[in-house]
């Protein structure tokens, strides 16, 4: 978007009310992460829609989690859908990145999900649990990550997975983590979804256990 398009997601996000236990992050194209920090909420966070896994080198147009730190931004989103689908990002360079996240200290909301021939051919699981590998095989400690459980067929398509859809995967992601990571991993993880959440639709989505 554009600043005057920050500037009312900051107004009704100061009107609020949030919540004091819930952690909400903004998710700000880089030109404007510090222009966003500086009018949002103190309990609001902006986050990075991306970064890559080096500090600093010749990567022109590129940000790096040392320059999220150098603006005071602690939160980044990495692999979203459209990191893949669209910029062709991999399994190995969304993990990469992830590590190096965090490494640096940062908060990462780690995005995984399926394309619609995937769902539709039953390949769901097997798709999501390989891009989850990917990060849990080079991470150690999980106390920064966030999952996000974001079906490809359902962002910005007006489709949304059901309750019953969302929280099948994510109770089966707990599962993959019990047995692959560790219990508490695995009770302790965030996992949220994402895929044309509304208003109207958030409430449902949200009284699922593992959602």
């Amino acid at each position: 978007g554009d600043k005057k398009g920050i500037e009312e997601i900051s107004k009704f996000l100061t009107a609020g009310p949030l919540d004091p236990n819930v952690d909400v992050v903004v998710g700000v194209p880089s030109i404007y992460l510090e222009y966003a920090k500086g009018i949002l909420p103190s309990n609001v966070a902006p986050a990075a829609q991306n970064c890559y896994k080096v500090p600093k080198g010749a990567f022109t147009g590129e940000i790096s989690p040392a320059m999220l730190n150098d603006v005071g931004v602690k939160w980044v989103i990495l692999g979203h859908s459209e990191r893949r689908h669209v910029f062709g990002e991999n399994d190995d360079l969304v993990s990469d990145k992830v590590v190096h996240a965090l490494e640096s200290g940062l908060n990462v909301v780690a995005c995984i999900g399926e394309k619609l021939d995937e769902r539709e051919g039953g390949k769901t699981e097997e798709v999501v649990f390989h891009q989850t590998k990917a990060i849990a095989d080079k991470i150690k400690d999980w106390s920064k990550v966030v999952i996000a459980y974001e079906p490809v067929w359902a962002i910005g398509t007006g489709k949304t997975a059901t309750p019953d859809q969302a929280q099948e995967v994510h109770k089966k992601l707990r599962e993959w983590l019990s047995k692959n990571v560790s219990e508490q991993v695995a009770q302790d993880t965030r996992i949220v979804y994402g895929g044309s959440v509304t208003g109207g639709n958030c409430k449902d989505l949200a009284k699922e256990a593992d959602i």
